[in-house]
């Protein structure tokens, strides 16, 4: 099956023959909006809720400091070079809690448009792939234990299957850590897609709450909780991955070079720079021993 960073880019080339057609990139925008959400919902089903149960408190709040650190320094990031709120605000968060799956989770939220959409995916989908060559040699050279290397990737990369990648070939105990320390703070999606909700008020006050979050956590605990399901786990998943990259397809199918090129190269700056910063004080919470 075409990976979602493919179909994305895909979709961006073909983009260049459909353009003259508008009312087709429409529709693609309009499919790919719908078929967005019912992707997350089905995401539900990988996240285990007894792996984030049993890290306990301490996960939780190490994911909470990591993730408002993020946030703080994203939005002074943001008013300092000057970057759309909206754009600013996807890449922030899917460096803050798991990449493409934040940014899809909040950008129906935010109503933002394709083009910002496919900004944001694209960054983070390139710094995931820097992070599965560069981290495993970058913990050797720091000496790194495994269960120390499994919380920086959980804590550092940005989407789950980049960590799991980076962190299976540092080793087990790695991948073990990772996985759990990565399930909590992906959890974080709920309460702050919730959050925007409430703050992204519609013209007529009503307010915008994501209620395709709640389906995301309704898959999660009947997949945790409901043991026949368990048969099932992998096949939800493989749905919900190719959900996501036909997703993509269509927004890349929406990809608009001219308003590509009025964003200019601040928003890629922008998301390298908050990268860089997870990655330094991650590694200084860990090696200064505030991990143990």
């Amino acid at each position: 099956m075409i990976s979602p960073q493919w179909a994305l880019a895909l979709g961006i080339v073909l983009s260049f023959i459909i353009v003259k057609y508008p009312s087709l990139q429409l529709k693609a925008k309009i499919s790919g909006a719908k078929l967005l959400q019912i992707s997350i919902v089905l995401l539900g089903s990988s996240l285990n809720f007894s792996s984030v149960l049993k890290q306990g408190a301490s996960g939780a709040l190490v994911t909470f400091i990591s993730i408002s650190l993020v946030f703080c320094v994203g939005v002074v990031g943001m008013k300092l070079l000057k970057i759309d709120k909206k754009l600013g605000l996807l890449i922030t968060m899917g460096t803050a809690i798991c990449g493409g799956s934040a940014i899809g989770a909040l950008a129906p939220v935010l109503a933002a448009e394709s083009v910002v959409i496919t900004i944001s995916i694209a960054i983070v989908f390139i710094l995931n792939a820097l992070a599965v060559f560069i981290f495993p040699p970058l913990g050797s050279l720091l000496h790194l234990s495994q269960s120390d290397f499994g919380l920086w990737c959980a804590l550092a990369i940005h989407d789950t299957s980049s960590v799991v990648a980076a962190s299976s070939i540092y080793g087990q105990e790695a991948l073990a850590m990772a996985t759990t320390i990565k399930l909590t703070r992906a959890l974080w999606i709920i309460p702050i897609t919730v959050i925007f909700g409430f703050i992204e008020r519609k013209k007529d006050n009503v307010i915008s709450f994501p209620w395709f979050v709640l389906g995301f956590l309704a898959m999660s605990l009947a997949f945790t909780f409901i043991g026949p399901l368990e048969e099932y786990k992998t096949l939800f998943q493989m749905i919900s991955k190719t959900g996501f990259a036909i997703t993509l397809f269509l927004i890349g199918l929406s990809f608009d070079l001219n308003k590509i090129r009025k964003v200019g190269s601040k928003p890629f700056i922008f998301g390298f720079g908050l990268w860089v910063l997870v990655i330094a004080t991650s590694l200084l919470y860990i090696t200064k021993g505030f991990a143990n």
